[in-house]
Protein backbone atom coordinates (compact mmCIF):
# COMPACT_ATOMS: atom_id res chain seq x y z
CA UNK A 1 0.00 0.00 0.00
CA UNK A 2 2.59 2.44 0.79
CA UNK A 3 4.49 1.69 -2.78
CA UNK A 4 1.00 2.94 -4.40
CA UNK A 5 0.55 5.84 -2.05
CA UNK A 6 4.07 6.92 -2.84
CA UNK A 7 3.64 6.86 -6.43
CA UNK A 8 0.22 8.71 -6.58
CA UNK A 9 1.86 10.74 -4.50
CA UNK A 10 4.91 11.57 -6.65
CA UNK A 11 2.82 11.76 -9.77
CA UNK A 12 0.04 13.82 -8.39
CA UNK A 13 3.12 16.81 -7.78
CA UNK A 14 3.31 17.27 -11.65
CA UNK A 15 3.06 20.22 -13.31
CA UNK A 16 3.63 21.29 -16.54
CA UNK A 17 5.96 24.11 -16.61
CA UNK A 18 8.47 22.78 -14.79
CA UNK A 19 8.99 19.65 -17.15
CA UNK A 20 10.98 19.55 -20.36
CA UNK A 21 9.28 16.49 -21.33
CA UNK A 22 5.93 17.83 -20.65
CA UNK A 23 6.77 20.64 -22.71
CA UNK A 24 8.44 19.35 -25.28
CA UNK A 25 4.76 17.22 -25.72
CA UNK A 26 3.09 21.10 -25.76
CA UNK A 27 5.48 21.88 -28.67
CA UNK A 28 4.24 19.14 -30.81
CA UNK A 29 0.74 19.81 -29.95
CA UNK A 30 1.21 23.10 -30.76
CA UNK A 31 2.62 22.24 -33.98
CA UNK A 32 -0.08 19.67 -35.43
CA UNK A 33 -2.46 22.78 -34.72
CA UNK A 34 -0.40 24.68 -36.38
CA UNK A 35 -0.63 22.23 -39.69
CA UNK A 36 -4.41 21.68 -38.86
CA UNK A 37 -4.83 25.34 -39.07
CA UNK A 38 -2.91 26.23 -42.22
CA UNK A 39 -4.87 23.05 -43.81
CA UNK A 40 -7.93 25.51 -43.01
CA UNK A 41 -6.59 28.31 -44.36
CA UNK A 42 -6.09 26.14 -47.65
CA UNK A 43 -9.55 24.84 -47.78
CA UNK A 44 -11.10 28.61 -47.25
CA UNK A 45 -8.59 29.99 -49.80
CA UNK A 46 -9.63 27.49 -52.40
CA UNK A 47 -13.37 28.00 -51.62
CA UNK A 48 -13.23 31.84 -52.47
CA UNK A 49 -10.59 31.24 -55.10
CA UNK A 50 -13.70 29.28 -56.46
CA UNK A 51 -16.23 32.04 -55.71
CA UNK A 52 -14.09 34.80 -57.26
CA UNK A 53 -13.66 32.82 -60.51
CA UNK A 54 -17.72 32.37 -60.82
CA UNK A 55 -18.33 36.30 -59.67
CA UNK A 56 -15.43 37.28 -62.74
CA UNK A 57 -16.90 35.09 -65.28
CA UNK A 58 -20.64 36.58 -64.22
CA UNK A 59 -19.73 39.89 -64.16
CA UNK A 60 -18.00 40.02 -67.26
CA UNK A 61 -21.36 38.04 -68.82
CA UNK A 62 -23.71 40.30 -66.99
CA UNK A 63 -22.37 43.42 -68.36
CA UNK A 64 -22.44 42.39 -71.63
CA UNK A 65 -25.64 41.69 -70.82
CA UNK A 66 -27.52 44.54 -69.27
CA UNK A 67 -25.88 46.86 -72.29
CA UNK A 68 -28.52 45.53 -74.69
CA UNK A 69 -31.18 43.37 -72.84
CA UNK A 70 -33.00 42.63 -75.90
CA UNK A 71 -30.24 42.01 -78.39
CA UNK A 72 -29.06 39.58 -75.52
CA UNK A 73 -32.50 37.91 -74.75
CA UNK A 74 -33.22 37.16 -78.14
CA UNK A 75 -30.88 34.41 -78.83
CA UNK A 76 -32.31 31.23 -77.60
CA UNK A 77 -29.22 30.25 -76.02
CA UNK A 78 -28.78 33.13 -73.85
CA UNK A 79 -31.77 32.91 -72.48
CA UNK A 80 -31.52 29.06 -71.46
CA UNK A 81 -28.59 29.69 -69.93
CA UNK A 82 -29.89 32.65 -67.72
CA UNK A 83 -32.77 31.08 -66.66
CA UNK A 84 -30.48 27.37 -65.75
CA UNK A 85 -27.83 29.64 -63.63
CA UNK A 86 -30.80 31.09 -61.61
CA UNK A 87 -32.19 27.58 -61.30
CA UNK A 88 -29.18 25.70 -60.80
CA UNK A 89 -25.65 27.70 -60.64
CA UNK A 90 -26.84 30.08 -58.24
CA UNK A 91 -27.74 27.06 -55.47
CA UNK A 92 -24.56 25.49 -56.04
CA UNK A 93 -22.90 28.97 -54.71
CA UNK A 94 -25.06 29.17 -52.10
CA UNK A 95 -23.47 25.81 -51.05
CA UNK A 96 -20.53 26.33 -51.77
CA UNK A 97 -20.15 29.43 -49.46
CA UNK A 98 -22.47 27.71 -46.53
CA UNK A 99 -19.41 24.92 -46.59
CA UNK A 100 -18.09 24.90 -43.38
CA UNK A 101 -14.54 24.23 -44.02
CA UNK A 102 -13.74 24.88 -40.40
CA UNK A 103 -15.03 21.49 -39.02
CA UNK A 104 -11.62 20.02 -39.11
CA UNK A 105 -9.49 22.64 -37.65
CA UNK A 106 -12.33 22.67 -34.88
CA UNK A 107 -12.43 18.78 -34.10
CA UNK A 108 -8.71 18.76 -33.95
CA UNK A 109 -8.52 21.60 -31.57
CA UNK A 110 -11.25 19.97 -28.94
CA UNK A 111 -9.44 16.77 -29.56
CA UNK A 112 -5.82 18.89 -28.53
CA UNK A 113 -7.29 20.79 -25.92
CA UNK A 114 -6.83 18.19 -23.56
CA UNK A 115 -3.47 18.65 -23.07
CA UNK A 116 -3.45 22.64 -22.97
CA UNK A 117 -1.93 24.19 -20.16
CA UNK A 118 -4.26 25.29 -17.27
CA UNK A 119 -4.26 28.62 -16.04
CA UNK A 120 -2.41 27.37 -12.87
CA UNK A 121 0.21 26.18 -15.23
CA UNK A 122 0.55 29.67 -16.54
CA UNK A 123 1.09 31.43 -13.35
CA UNK A 124 3.57 28.87 -12.21
CA UNK A 125 5.63 29.72 -15.30
CA UNK A 126 5.07 33.53 -14.81
CA UNK A 127 6.50 32.96 -11.21
CA UNK A 128 9.33 30.56 -12.72
CA UNK A 129 10.31 33.09 -14.42
CA UNK A 130 10.37 35.97 -11.36
CA UNK A 131 11.77 33.32 -9.63
CA UNK A 132 15.00 33.30 -12.20
CA UNK A 133 14.67 37.05 -11.62
CA UNK A 134 15.17 37.21 -7.98
CA UNK A 135 17.72 34.63 -7.63
CA UNK A 136 20.27 35.19 -10.64
CA UNK A 137 19.66 38.82 -9.81
CA UNK A 138 18.81 39.78 -13.62
CA UNK A 139 17.48 42.34 -14.90
CA UNK A 140 13.77 43.05 -16.66
CA UNK A 141 14.88 44.46 -19.53
CA UNK A 142 17.28 42.07 -19.98
CA UNK A 143 15.63 39.19 -19.86
CA UNK A 144 12.65 40.60 -22.50
CA UNK A 145 15.08 41.76 -24.57
CA UNK A 146 17.66 38.10 -24.43
CA UNK A 147 20.37 40.43 -23.42
CA UNK A 148 21.53 39.04 -20.10
CA UNK A 149 24.82 39.11 -19.60
CA UNK A 150 23.61 35.41 -17.83
CA UNK A 151 22.62 34.07 -21.60
CA UNK A 152 22.31 34.94 -24.95
CA UNK A 153 18.35 34.55 -26.56
CA UNK A 154 16.58 35.37 -29.44
CA UNK A 155 13.23 34.81 -27.52
CA UNK A 156 12.13 38.11 -26.54
CA UNK A 157 8.94 39.61 -24.19
CA UNK A 158 5.95 41.47 -25.96
CA UNK A 159 4.37 44.06 -23.77
CA UNK A 160 2.00 41.69 -23.19
CA UNK A 161 3.68 39.50 -22.07
CA UNK A 162 5.29 41.74 -19.33
CA UNK A 163 1.67 42.66 -18.47
CA UNK A 164 0.50 39.22 -17.63
CA UNK A 165 3.89 38.48 -15.77
CA UNK A 166 2.82 41.40 -13.61
CA UNK A 167 -0.78 40.55 -13.49
CA UNK A 168 0.66 37.06 -11.89
CA UNK A 169 2.65 38.74 -9.39
CA UNK A 170 -0.17 41.07 -8.93
CA UNK A 171 -2.69 38.39 -7.80
CA UNK A 172 -0.71 36.84 -5.18
CA UNK A 173 0.00 40.08 -3.55
CA UNK A 174 3.97 40.50 -4.72
CA UNK A 175 3.67 44.20 -5.25
CA UNK A 176 7.45 44.66 -6.26
CA UNK A 177 7.70 42.43 -8.92
CA UNK A 178 4.10 43.91 -10.16
CA UNK A 179 6.04 47.23 -10.65
CA UNK A 180 9.15 45.52 -11.67
CA UNK A 181 7.30 43.85 -14.76
CA UNK A 182 4.61 47.34 -15.27
CA UNK A 183 7.33 49.40 -15.65
CA UNK A 184 8.90 47.10 -18.19
CA UNK A 185 6.08 46.51 -20.30
CA UNK A 186 5.43 51.08 -20.40
CA UNK A 187 9.04 51.37 -21.17
CA UNK A 188 8.69 49.05 -24.19
CA UNK A 189 5.48 51.00 -24.85
CA UNK A 190 7.03 53.64 -24.87
CA UNK A 191 9.58 53.04 -27.14
CA UNK A 192 7.07 52.47 -29.74
CA UNK A 193 6.09 48.38 -29.52
CA UNK A 194 2.76 48.00 -30.49
CA UNK A 195 0.85 46.16 -28.23
CA UNK A 196 -2.13 43.51 -28.72
CA UNK A 197 -4.91 43.31 -26.25
CA UNK A 198 -3.00 45.70 -23.40
CA UNK A 199 -3.11 49.88 -23.26
CA UNK A 200 -1.50 51.77 -20.88
CA UNK A 201 -4.47 52.87 -19.47
CA UNK A 202 -4.32 48.71 -17.72
CA UNK A 203 -0.48 49.07 -17.33
CA UNK A 204 -0.68 52.41 -15.18
CA UNK A 205 -4.13 50.99 -13.10
CA UNK A 206 -2.03 48.15 -11.59
CA UNK A 207 1.27 50.34 -11.29
CA UNK A 208 -0.31 52.65 -9.41
CA UNK A 209 -1.95 50.68 -6.64
CA UNK A 210 1.48 48.19 -6.70
CA UNK A 211 3.70 51.11 -5.51
CA UNK A 212 0.97 52.69 -3.23
CA UNK A 213 0.99 49.27 -1.59
CA UNK A 214 4.66 49.88 -0.78
CA UNK A 215 4.21 53.08 1.09
CA UNK A 216 5.53 55.13 -2.41
CA UNK A 217 2.22 58.03 -2.35
CA UNK A 218 3.70 60.65 -4.07
CA UNK A 219 4.26 57.70 -6.83
CA UNK A 220 1.40 56.11 -6.69
CA UNK A 221 -0.36 59.74 -7.47
CA UNK A 222 1.94 60.25 -10.22
CA UNK A 223 0.74 57.40 -12.34
CA UNK A 224 -2.85 58.19 -11.42
CA UNK A 225 -2.10 61.43 -13.23
CA UNK A 226 -0.67 59.97 -16.37
CA UNK A 227 -3.36 57.24 -16.22
CA UNK A 228 -6.40 60.42 -15.91
CA UNK A 229 -4.53 62.27 -19.12
CA UNK A 230 -5.45 58.86 -21.03
CA UNK A 231 -8.80 57.95 -19.74
CA UNK A 232 -10.38 60.91 -17.93
CA UNK A 233 -13.63 58.85 -17.31
CA UNK A 234 -11.95 56.16 -15.66
CA UNK A 235 -14.11 55.81 -11.84
CA UNK A 236 -11.29 53.48 -9.96
CA UNK A 237 -8.72 55.97 -10.90
CA UNK A 238 -10.39 59.36 -9.76
CA UNK A 239 -11.69 57.92 -6.61
CA UNK A 240 -7.44 56.85 -6.12
CA UNK A 241 -6.50 60.39 -6.84
CA UNK A 242 -8.55 61.94 -4.31
CA UNK A 243 -7.43 59.56 -1.85
CA UNK A 244 -3.74 59.64 -2.41
CA UNK A 245 -4.01 63.65 -2.57
CA UNK A 246 -6.03 63.49 0.84
CA UNK A 247 -3.02 60.98 2.20
CA UNK A 248 -0.52 62.92 0.88
CA UNK A 249 -2.05 66.20 2.74
CA UNK A 250 -2.42 64.66 6.15
CA UNK A 251 1.45 62.89 6.29
CA UNK A 252 4.43 65.11 6.69
CA UNK A 253 8.02 64.02 5.29
CA UNK A 254 8.86 61.12 8.10
CA UNK A 255 5.65 59.72 7.83
CA UNK A 256 6.16 59.22 4.41
CA UNK A 257 9.26 57.60 4.84
CA UNK A 258 8.00 54.70 6.89
CA UNK A 259 4.50 54.03 5.36
CA UNK A 260 4.55 50.81 4.19
CA UNK A 261 6.61 48.64 2.89
CA UNK A 262 6.87 45.67 0.41
CA UNK A 263 4.75 43.28 0.68
CA UNK A 264 6.66 40.01 -0.62
CA UNK A 265 8.21 39.44 2.93
CA UNK A 266 5.34 37.71 4.91
CA UNK A 267 8.34 34.74 5.62
CA UNK A 268 9.80 34.66 9.12
CA UNK A 269 13.10 35.88 9.63
CA UNK A 270 15.14 33.05 9.62
CA UNK A 271 13.34 31.63 6.26
CA UNK A 272 14.34 34.92 4.79
CA UNK A 273 18.23 34.51 5.74
CA UNK A 274 18.66 30.72 4.35
CA UNK A 275 16.66 32.04 1.57
CA UNK A 276 19.42 34.85 0.99
CA UNK A 277 21.89 32.49 1.62
CA UNK A 278 20.56 29.98 -0.63
CA UNK A 279 20.08 32.48 -3.78
CA UNK A 280 23.52 33.73 -3.09
CA UNK A 281 25.34 30.60 -3.48
CA UNK A 282 23.34 29.89 -6.92
CA UNK A 283 24.88 32.76 -8.11
CA UNK A 284 28.21 31.51 -6.84
CA UNK A 285 28.50 33.99 -4.01
CA UNK A 286 29.59 33.07 -0.62
CA UNK A 287 30.94 29.96 -0.98
CA UNK A 288 33.49 28.88 1.86
CA UNK A 289 35.64 27.50 -0.75
CA UNK A 290 39.07 28.35 1.08
CA UNK A 291 42.85 28.08 -0.88
CA UNK A 292 43.28 25.58 2.57
CA UNK A 293 40.33 23.55 2.29
CA UNK A 294 40.64 23.30 -1.61
CA UNK A 295 44.07 21.79 -0.59
CA UNK A 296 42.62 19.02 1.30
CA UNK A 297 40.71 17.59 -2.12
CA UNK A 298 41.89 15.78 -3.91
CA UNK A 299 40.93 13.23 -6.95
CA UNK A 300 42.06 9.76 -7.65
CA UNK A 301 40.90 6.60 -9.01
CA UNK A 302 39.09 4.70 -6.85
CA UNK A 303 38.56 0.41 -6.15
CA UNK A 304 36.46 0.33 -2.77
CA UNK A 305 39.12 -1.54 -1.20
CA UNK A 306 40.28 -4.04 -4.14
CA UNK A 307 36.56 -4.88 -5.02
CA UNK A 308 36.82 -7.25 -7.97
CA UNK A 309 34.86 -4.93 -10.42
CA UNK A 310 37.34 -2.15 -10.14
CA UNK A 311 40.84 -3.41 -9.60
CA UNK A 312 41.94 -2.92 -13.07
CA UNK A 313 39.15 -0.28 -14.07
CA UNK A 314 38.48 2.16 -10.72
CA UNK A 315 36.53 4.60 -10.97
CA UNK A 316 37.38 8.61 -11.02
CA UNK A 317 36.54 9.99 -7.57
CA UNK A 318 36.69 13.47 -6.64
CA UNK A 319 36.51 15.56 -3.16
CA UNK A 320 33.72 18.05 -3.59
CA UNK A 321 33.72 18.90 0.43
CA UNK A 322 35.87 17.44 3.45
CA UNK A 323 33.13 18.15 6.27
CA UNK A 324 31.00 16.62 5.51
CA UNK A 325 32.45 14.60 3.00
CA UNK A 326 30.75 14.94 -0.48
CA UNK A 327 32.27 13.26 -3.01
CA UNK A 328 31.72 12.90 -6.87
CA UNK A 329 32.20 9.63 -9.14
CA UNK A 330 32.90 10.85 -12.75
CA UNK A 331 31.71 9.42 -15.68
CA UNK A 332 29.28 6.39 -13.89
CA UNK A 333 26.49 6.24 -16.28
CA UNK A 334 26.76 5.28 -20.18
CA UNK A 335 24.84 7.64 -22.65
CA UNK A 336 22.72 4.70 -23.62
CA UNK A 337 21.84 4.51 -20.09
CA UNK A 338 20.59 7.76 -19.07
CA UNK A 339 18.58 7.59 -22.17
CA UNK A 340 17.03 4.63 -21.18
CA UNK A 341 16.74 6.04 -18.13
CA UNK A 342 14.76 9.10 -19.09
CA UNK A 343 12.66 7.13 -21.23
CA UNK A 344 11.71 5.13 -18.64
CA UNK A 345 10.55 8.34 -16.36
CA UNK A 346 8.36 9.27 -18.76
CA UNK A 347 4.58 9.28 -18.29
CA UNK A 348 2.89 5.95 -19.08
CA UNK A 349 -0.45 4.82 -20.02
CA UNK A 350 -2.29 3.78 -17.20
CA UNK A 351 -2.99 4.87 -13.76
CA UNK A 352 -0.06 8.33 -13.81
CA UNK A 353 -1.85 9.31 -17.01
CA UNK A 354 -5.35 9.53 -14.78
CA UNK A 355 -3.72 11.74 -12.19
CA UNK A 356 -4.33 15.93 -12.47
CA UNK A 357 -1.25 17.92 -12.29
CA UNK A 358 -0.63 20.11 -9.15
CA UNK A 359 2.67 22.72 -8.73
CA UNK A 360 5.81 20.81 -7.93
CA UNK A 361 9.58 22.69 -8.84
CA UNK A 362 9.64 18.62 -11.03
CA UNK A 363 8.59 16.24 -12.71
CA UNK A 364 9.52 12.96 -11.15
CA UNK A 365 8.83 8.97 -11.54
CA UNK A 366 10.20 6.40 -9.60
CA UNK A 367 11.67 2.91 -11.03
CA UNK A 368 12.47 -0.11 -9.22
CA UNK A 369 15.00 -2.85 -10.58
CA UNK A 370 12.01 -4.65 -12.17
CA UNK A 371 11.46 -1.93 -14.55
CA UNK A 372 14.22 -2.62 -16.88
CA UNK A 373 18.01 -4.16 -16.50
CA UNK A 374 19.44 -0.88 -16.51
CA UNK A 375 18.02 0.03 -13.51
CA UNK A 376 19.09 -2.75 -12.05
CA UNK A 377 22.91 -2.70 -13.49
CA UNK A 378 22.56 1.01 -11.83
CA UNK A 379 21.71 -0.44 -8.42
CA UNK A 380 24.21 -2.87 -8.01
CA UNK A 381 26.75 -0.48 -9.30
CA UNK A 382 25.75 2.49 -6.50
CA UNK A 383 26.27 -0.99 -3.88
CA UNK A 384 29.67 -2.04 -5.46
CA UNK A 385 31.01 1.44 -5.10
CA UNK A 386 29.53 3.09 -1.89
CA UNK A 387 29.65 -0.48 0.00
CA UNK A 388 25.76 -0.45 0.83
CA UNK A 389 23.02 -2.90 0.83
CA UNK A 390 21.13 -0.92 -1.53
CA UNK A 391 18.36 -3.64 -1.43
CA UNK A 392 16.90 -1.86 1.88
CA UNK A 393 16.89 1.44 -0.42
CA UNK A 394 14.02 3.20 -2.16
CA UNK A 395 13.50 2.87 -5.54
CA UNK A 396 15.45 5.02 -7.87
CA UNK A 397 13.98 9.03 -8.24
CA UNK A 398 14.09 10.22 -11.63
CA UNK A 399 13.69 13.94 -12.06
CA UNK A 400 13.46 16.37 -14.89
CA UNK A 401 13.64 20.45 -14.13
CA UNK A 402 12.81 22.94 -16.37
CA UNK A 403 14.04 26.67 -16.92
CA UNK A 404 13.00 27.93 -13.39
CA UNK A 405 12.34 24.09 -12.05
CA UNK A 406 14.36 23.70 -8.59
CA UNK A 407 13.92 22.24 -4.89
CA UNK A 408 14.03 24.99 -1.71
CA UNK A 409 16.40 23.61 0.76
CA UNK A 410 15.97 20.36 2.66
CA UNK A 411 16.96 17.57 4.32
CA UNK A 412 16.93 14.25 2.87
CA UNK A 413 16.78 12.11 6.30
CA UNK A 414 13.92 11.99 8.87
CA UNK A 415 14.62 14.52 11.82
CA UNK A 416 14.22 13.77 15.47
CA UNK A 417 10.46 15.80 15.41
CA UNK A 418 9.73 13.67 12.41
CA UNK A 419 9.93 10.38 14.07
CA UNK A 420 7.21 8.87 11.64
CA UNK A 421 9.03 9.71 8.42
CA UNK A 422 10.20 6.30 7.49
CA UNK A 423 8.02 4.10 9.58
CA UNK A 424 6.06 2.70 6.59
CA UNK A 425 9.37 1.32 4.74
CA UNK A 426 10.73 -0.25 8.03
CA UNK A 427 14.35 0.25 6.99
CA UNK A 428 15.41 2.90 9.23
CA UNK A 429 16.61 6.39 8.44
CA UNK A 430 18.05 7.99 4.84
CA UNK A 431 21.81 6.98 6.00
CA UNK A 432 23.22 8.30 2.52
CA UNK A 433 22.29 9.95 -0.74
CA UNK A 434 23.49 9.07 -4.03
CA UNK A 435 22.68 11.92 -6.63
CA UNK A 436 23.24 11.13 -10.43
CA UNK A 437 23.38 14.29 -13.10
CA UNK A 438 22.21 12.85 -16.38
CA UNK A 439 22.10 16.02 -17.91
CA UNK A 440 24.43 18.76 -19.18
CA UNK A 441 22.87 22.29 -17.75
CA UNK A 442 23.73 25.51 -20.01
CA UNK A 443 23.35 27.88 -16.87
CA UNK A 444 21.53 27.49 -12.87
CA UNK A 445 20.95 24.08 -12.04
CA UNK A 446 23.38 23.53 -9.38
CA UNK A 447 23.00 21.75 -6.14
CA UNK A 448 24.35 24.01 -3.05
CA UNK A 449 24.65 23.03 0.83
CA UNK A 450 23.01 26.13 2.59
CA UNK A 451 24.69 25.33 6.08
CA UNK A 452 28.36 24.87 4.95
CA UNK A 453 28.45 26.89 2.17
CA UNK A 454 28.95 24.38 -0.92
CA UNK A 455 27.95 24.22 -4.26
CA UNK A 456 27.81 21.70 -6.73
CA UNK A 457 27.70 21.93 -9.98
CA UNK A 458 25.17 19.53 -12.63
CA UNK A 459 28.14 17.07 -14.41
CA UNK A 460 26.27 14.61 -17.19
CA UNK A 461 27.54 11.01 -16.22
CA UNK A 462 29.23 11.93 -12.41
CA UNK A 463 26.96 11.50 -9.10
CA UNK A 464 27.18 13.17 -5.99
CA UNK A 465 27.38 10.75 -2.60
CA UNK A 466 26.95 12.02 0.85
CA UNK A 467 26.04 10.13 4.36
CA UNK A 468 23.01 12.06 6.05
CA UNK A 469 23.84 10.61 9.03
CA UNK A 470 26.46 10.33 11.50
CA UNK A 471 27.79 7.03 12.51
CA UNK A 472 26.12 7.57 16.27
CA UNK A 473 22.90 7.50 13.96
CA UNK A 474 21.95 11.37 14.40
CA UNK A 475 21.36 13.69 11.61
CA UNK A 476 23.91 15.38 9.87
CA UNK A 477 22.59 18.73 9.83
CA UNK A 478 25.38 20.03 7.60
CA UNK A 479 23.91 18.31 4.52
CA UNK A 480 20.92 20.49 4.46
CA UNK A 481 20.94 21.31 0.71
CA UNK A 482 18.85 22.55 -2.36
CA UNK A 483 18.58 22.53 -5.95
CA UNK A 484 19.05 25.51 -7.65
CA UNK A 485 16.79 27.08 -10.47
CA UNK A 486 17.31 25.93 -13.61
CA UNK A 487 18.28 29.17 -16.17
CA UNK A 488 18.63 27.67 -19.31
CA UNK A 489 18.61 24.04 -20.99
CA UNK A 490 16.81 21.58 -18.57
CA UNK A 491 18.06 19.19 -15.65
CA UNK A 492 17.73 15.48 -15.37
CA UNK A 493 18.62 13.86 -12.59
CA UNK A 494 18.10 10.12 -10.59
CA UNK A 495 18.32 9.56 -6.32
CA UNK A 496 18.88 7.02 -4.25
CA UNK A 497 18.59 7.01 -0.68
CA UNK A 498 20.13 4.61 0.93
CA UNK A 499 18.22 3.43 4.31
CA UNK A 500 20.20 2.45 7.72
CA UNK A 501 18.93 -1.54 7.80
CA UNK A 502 21.37 -3.81 6.14
CA UNK A 503 24.51 -1.12 6.72
CA UNK A 504 25.70 -2.48 10.39
CA UNK A 505 28.45 -3.41 9.27
CA UNK A 506 28.91 -1.75 5.61
CA UNK A 507 29.40 1.25 5.84
CA UNK A 508 32.46 3.03 4.88
CA UNK A 509 34.29 5.92 6.88
CA UNK A 510 37.03 8.39 5.03
CA UNK A 511 40.47 9.67 6.47
CA UNK A 512 39.80 13.58 6.03
CA UNK A 513 43.60 13.37 5.63
CA UNK A 514 44.55 11.03 2.44
CA UNK A 515 40.90 10.14 1.59
CA UNK A 516 41.35 6.33 2.26
CA UNK A 517 38.74 4.11 3.97
CA UNK A 518 39.28 3.80 7.36
CA UNK A 519 38.98 0.30 9.50
CA UNK A 520 37.16 1.03 12.45
CA UNK A 521 38.41 -2.18 13.81
CA UNK A 522 41.98 -0.36 14.18
CA UNK A 523 42.84 2.71 15.78
CA UNK A 524 44.72 4.18 12.97
CA UNK A 525 44.13 4.78 9.32
CA UNK A 526 46.06 2.09 7.94
CA UNK A 527 47.41 4.44 4.78
CA UNK A 528 48.56 7.83 6.52
CA UNK A 529 48.90 6.35 10.00
CA UNK A 530 47.01 9.64 11.73
CA UNK A 531 45.05 7.82 15.10
CA UNK A 532 41.23 7.43 15.23
CA UNK A 533 41.17 10.42 17.83
CA UNK A 534 42.82 12.91 15.22
CA UNK A 535 40.16 11.93 12.88
CA UNK A 536 37.43 12.02 15.05
CA UNK A 537 38.51 15.66 15.86
CA UNK A 538 39.15 16.85 12.65
CA UNK A 539 35.72 15.76 11.50
CA UNK A 540 34.06 17.40 14.13
CA UNK A 541 36.04 20.73 13.29
CA UNK A 542 34.95 23.10 10.05
CA UNK A 543 38.45 24.16 9.30
CA UNK A 544 40.08 21.21 7.54
CA UNK A 545 43.37 20.12 9.64
CA UNK A 546 46.60 20.06 7.48
CA UNK A 547 48.97 17.46 7.27
CA UNK A 548 51.96 18.17 9.61
CA UNK A 549 50.49 19.98 12.38
CA UNK A 550 50.37 18.93 15.99
CA UNK A 551 48.57 16.12 16.90
CA UNK A 552 49.39 13.74 14.33
CA UNK A 553 49.62 10.21 15.66
CA UNK A 554 52.68 7.88 16.82
CA UNK A 555 54.58 6.25 14.10
CA UNK A 556 52.27 3.59 12.30
CA UNK A 557 54.91 0.25 13.90
CA UNK A 558 54.36 1.79 17.20
CA UNK A 559 50.46 2.24 17.15
CA UNK A 560 50.14 -1.12 15.46
CA UNK A 561 53.09 -2.88 18.66
CA UNK A 562 50.51 -1.02 20.82
CA UNK A 563 47.14 -1.80 19.34
CA UNK A 564 47.81 -5.45 19.45
CA UNK A 565 49.54 -5.35 23.01
CA UNK A 566 46.23 -4.27 24.56
CA UNK A 567 45.06 -7.71 23.38
CA UNK A 568 43.12 -6.77 20.07
CA UNK A 569 43.25 -9.82 18.07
Amino acid sequence: LFWILKYFFVFILLDVFASIGHMTDLLFTERDLVTSLKDYIRAEENKLAQIKQWADKLDLLSTAATSDPDGFLGHPVNAFKLIRRLNTEWSELEHLVLTDTADAFLSNLTIQRQHFPSDEDQSGAAKALTRLLDTYQLDTDAISTGSSSAYTSQSVLTVDDCFELGRVAYSEGDYYHTELWMLQALRQMEKGETPGVVDAVMILDHLSYSVYQQGELERALDFTKKLLELDSTHQRATGNRKYFEYQLAKQNKVAQSEQGGRDENHQPNDYRSERKKYEQLCRGEGLKMTARRQSQLFCRYYDNGRHPKYVIGPVKQEDEWDRPHIVRYHDILSNREMETVKELAKPRPGLFSLIKKCPLPAVSAWLGAFEHPVVDRINQRIEDITGLDVSTAEDLQVANYGVGGQYEPHYDFGRKDEPDAFKELGTGNRIATWLLYMSEVQAGGATVFTDIGASVSPKKGSAVFWYNLHPSGDGDYRTRHAACPVLLGNKWVSNKWIHERGQEFRRLAFCPFCGKHLNRLTPFCGFCGRSLALINAAAQTEEPAVPGTSGDGPDLLQQCIKYFHEGHS
